[in-house]
Parts: C-alpha cells; structure tokens; sequence
C-alpha cells in the first residue's frame, strides 16, 4: 500500500474545518477513489483555542504557517488563510521552496502573484492547485485546464461573487433599494470585512483575471481587469431593466481579440430568459465557449463550508492520484504576457436618463447619438418625475468608445439632466 499523503492545513475558519470535517469522515471513500490515504499531520490557525466544531488534539500545532509549510511531515500544504500578501504568500513560498505541492482557495494572492508562484512551483517539481479560488464548488478549473484543453476558448463570462448577486436579487424580489439590500447582505455575514471586495467587484476581477489565464494563455493580468462595482445600480435600473426583458448582474467577461486580452466586471444586462437571467441569490454560474464544444453552463454554489471544502479536497485528491498539472494549464515560461485590451467588440447598450420637459429634449438626444454613428432599438418614457421625464433606450449593437463620445456630449444638448446611466447588453 502507498504511504499516506500528509496534509498541513493553515487556516481554520470556515473552509479549513470544512476540509478537516471532510477529511474524517470520508477516509474511507477518499482512499477507495484515490487509492491512497490522506491523513492531516499538522494545523495552523492565529487562535489556537477557538472552538471550530471538529476536533483538532490529534494534530500537530504550529503557532507560524511558514512553519507549518516547512514540516517534514507535511506533503501537500493546504494555504486557506486569505490574504494576496503576508503569512499566506511566505508560507506558501515556504512549501514551495521545500518542494512541497500546494493547494490554496486564495484568488487574491494568485491574482497579484500566481506567475511568480507558478514559476516557483514547476522550478521545483511540484504542483499549485487553486480550483476552491474560482467559483466555489463549482469545478470552473479543472473544465477549462482538462475537459475543454483540446478548444480555442472564444469567451468567458459569468456571475461570480455570489454576494453581489444577492444584493441584485434581493432589489428586485423585495423592491428595496441598494443601501437596504446592502445592509441586508451584511446582516446574514455575506460580505467580506472590506465590503468593496465584493460589491466593488474586485473578488469577482480576481477570479475573472485566473480564469483569462487559463483560458488563453496569458500570465494572470488582474491590473488590466475593468472593475466597476454595483454601487450605482438603482432600483429604477432593476425595475426598469425587466421591464424590457432584462435582469443586471455583476458579469465578468473575458475574451481575445485582434486588440488585446479583453477582460471586464461590472454591471451588465443579460436577458431574463438566459441561464445567467434565472441566477438568483448567492448562486454562482460560469458560462465557457469553445470553438469545437459551443457552449457550457455551469451553475452551483460559490462559496460556503461544504462547496469550497469540496473543490479543495478535489485538488488534493488528484495529487494524491499523482495527476501533475503546470498551474495555469501551461508551463509557466510559455505564459505570454496579456495586452490589456478595452472591451471593443459591439454590443447593444441600455442608457437610463432624465430629461428636461421641453419640447424637442428627444430629438436632441437622439441626434447626439445619430452623431456618434449610434442607432437607437427601443426607447420607452416614463411619467414625469417634477421637472424631469425618465427616458430609457436600448441601442442597436456599437462600440464603448462611440458611446462615450455620444455621452460626452449629452451635457451640450442641454436638455440631459444628471448623468446618464449606460449598461452594456451582453448575448448569452
């Protein structure tokens, strides 16, 4: 019989006793699907007397995870203490260093450093496993690096900070307005402590940024990421978007073209009858074309105890079944550098505006966009609010550097007041 495959676990919030929990109870079906045992030897957590709901006695304590990374007991490194920088990084240098594989649900060190890391990792012959940073449970890595390896990818694109979603949802099923559905989220503990990691649209970038790297064989480019977070979302916005048939989520959507790697997180419309228009709550949902294989939707949690713990320990299986990957789908030194690349390809845009009550305000609207080479779809007015008429328009497929030529020039006409409201449509 093999020898054991021997974790060292840091971290112990959550997800770490969700792989500890895991681990126990499941020994038995763990070793029957890998052919090997998988035992912990050692654990590292700032508080070594907190009460996590799993016993802990029979392991090895280390009070610093670099440490614990070190042990000569230790065989995989499993790094769930969070953080791009700090005890995270140094640890998991630390495990490289040894020659020790790693596993990790860390997108924001991955997003910062995961070339270097990945260097460092295939340098010394072992593996970097992150499937728990993407998506949840929701096996988005292991598809794109094994199950979808033989496709040119066209595009990626989904809804991937379950807490933003939440958010959205809650506007629309309760008629409440961002702040309440805000303060909602953050009373059932949805949010991170920095809540401008979700709702800024950041945790989902980074996710986005390791997604882009494997999909098109670039070293991770999280700085060319364009982030825009939900905060400008209204609730007339989620009302008035399903009036026309759509919902708005936080999309990230990622693809190569001619220009440039494409990546982009921020607020889109997507219709309602789509796959990503019927995702409610905190669900995570990540869509993947391929040029032989069309499209694949994949829908599950993204985050929690048993969906992130899961993805984890499907990492650590396949180690301990002695699959070898390079981090990214491809050796590192084959990492081409990403030319950040603003979203050109054409789409149709929806534009919410308040107009002046005069006649002829219309007219100049659409002459400014007619200016700008924009052609309008649909258009809808709604009654007077005091001295303004709402206006929405959905155009007809255009670029965003057209559109903000067309919107840097509805101050001129005189009749737009506020600033206008402009939603990329994406086709799913």
């Amino acid at each position: 019989m093999s020898d054991p495959l021997r974790l060292g676990i840091a971290g112990l919030g959550t997800v770490g006793a969700g792989v500890v929990k895991i681990v126990r109870q499941k020994a038995a079906l763990i070793e029957a699907r890998t052919g090997r045992r998988i035992e912990i030897s050692a654990v590292s957590a700032r508080n070594r007397d907190k009460d996590r709901g799993v016993p802990l006695t029979s392991y090895a304590w280390e009070d610093d995870p670099v440490a614990l990374a070190a042990r000569d007991d230790v065989d995989v490194f499993v790094e769930l203490m969070g953080g791009s920088d700090g005890p995270a990084k140094a640890a998991t240098e630390a495990a490289l260093r040894a020659g020790k594989d790693v596993v990790t649900a860390n997108k924001a060190m991955l997003a910062h450093h995961g070339q270097a890391l990945a260097e460092q990792a295939e340098a010394q012959g072992a593996v970097l496993r992150f499937e728990a940073a993407v998506a949840g449970g929701i096996p988005v890595i292991k598809a794109l690096t094994e199950g979808l390896a033989g496709n040119d990818i066209t595009r990626v694109m989904g809804v991937m900070n379950g807490t933003c979603n939440y958010i959205l949802t809650r506007m629309e099923s309760g008629g409440l307005t961002y702040d309440q559905a805000f303060a909602e989220a953050d009373g059932l503990g949805y949010l991170e402590a920095d809540p401008e990691l979700d709702v800024g649209g950041i945790d989902a970038g980074h996710k986005l940024s390791l997604l882009a790297a494997i999909a098109y064989g670039t070293q991770v480019a999280f700085d060319g990421v364009e982030l825009e977070g939900i905060g400008r979302v209204s609730i007339e916005d989620i009302r008035q978007a399903s009036d026309m048939g759509y919902k708005i989520k936080l999309l990230g959507v990622c693809r190569l073209t001619g220009r440039g790697l494409e990546q982009s997180m921020m607020p889109c419309l997507v219709p309602s009858t789509s796959p990503l228009g019927q995702l409610d709550g905190g669900t995570n949902m990540v869509v993947i074309e391929g040029d032989q294989v069309g499209q694949i939707v994949m829908r599950g949690a993204g985050a929690g105890e048993g969906p992130t713990a899961s993805a984890v320990m499907g990492d650590v299986m396949d180690i301990a079944r002695g699959t070898r990957l390079s981090t990214f789908g491809a050796p590192a030194s084959t990492l081409v550098k990403a030319v950040p690349a603003k979203a050109t390809t054409p789409a149709p845009y929806y534009l919410r505006m308040a107009l002046a009550d005069r006649p002829g305000a219309l007219a100049k609207v659409a002459a400014a966009l007619g200016e700008a080479g924009i052609s309008i779809n649909r258009m809808r007015q709604y009654d007077h609010v005091a001295e303004a008429a709402p206006v929405l328009i959905v155009t007809h497929k255009t670029t965003r550097a057209a559109l903000d030529a067309a919107l840097s020039a509805m101050p001129g006409t005189g009749v737009v007041q506020g600033t206008p409201v402009a939603l990329r449509i994406e086709q799913v």
